[in-house]
């Protein structure tokens, strides 16, 4: 497999993980979102979206798209160890976990959007305004949303979750946020980092990391 992404694409960063937690290996092929490689044709051919990650599957099977649809597809047919463990209901508290961050927060303070307020003539202080206030907004809300007990959010585990969690965290503290407010989510953040799925999917471990 060939896993297309970026050092500080939190996407990416969760399919990192994904494939570490699963013990999978991929090779990575890096493209530098801020030089806008991504809007290259042939990765548009790839991915018409110009986004990463996209995840080439081995054997000409085809390519993945979407972090999320790529980590279901990982757990789907290589369940062990599950990322989305427990009964349906189990199930379906973190797939809201993950969704309430893949959907509701990341979105509206990636590089693209961004990008699009600078274009509408927002200085970057208003521009790092907006993307704190929707973290810290999305934040807030997870950490309500995260069961108050346990090393893990919602098993004895790592699960979609965390996988969706930790690269948040790490968006957040480049926008200033101030995290000691959300002590459940750090407290998970700290068991994962423990992992070396995690520590090795890190930013600043990929070969295309950069100085900030």
């Amino acid at each position: 497999m060939i896993l297309h992404g970026y050092w500080r694409s939190s996407a990416a960063y969760r399919v990192r993980i994904a494939l570490n937690l699963k013990r999978l290996g991929a090779e990575h092929v890096f493209h530098h979102l801020r030089k806008n490689e991504q809007r290259e044709p042939d990765y548009l051919r790839l991915n018409p979206q110009g986004l990463v990650p996209a995840l080439e599957l081995d054997g000409g099977r085809g390519v993945l798209t979407q972090s999320l649809a790529i980590c279901e597809w990982l757990e789907e047919t290589h369940p062990e160890p599950p990322l989305l463990p427990g009964d349906p209901v189990a199930r379906a508290h973190i797939r809201a976990f993950a969704l309430a961050i893949a959907c509701e927060i990341h979105p509206v303070q990636n590089l693209k959007v961004l990008r699009r307020l600078r274009h509408l003539g927002h200085d970057q202080d208003a521009v790092n305004a907006w993307a704190h206030d929707v973290v810290v907004e999305g934040l807030e809300a997870c950490e309500a949303l995260a069961p108050s007990a346990g090393t893990f959010l919602f098993a004895a585990m790592p699960t979609l979750a965390e996988v969706c969690l930790v690269p948040q965290l790490a968006n957040a503290r480049r926008f200033g946020v101030d995290l000691s407010i959300y002590p459940r989510l750090l407290a998970a953040e700290r068991a994962c980092q423990e992992l070396r799925a995690f520590a090795a999917a890190a930013p600043e471990r990929q070969p295309d990391a950069e100085a900030d």
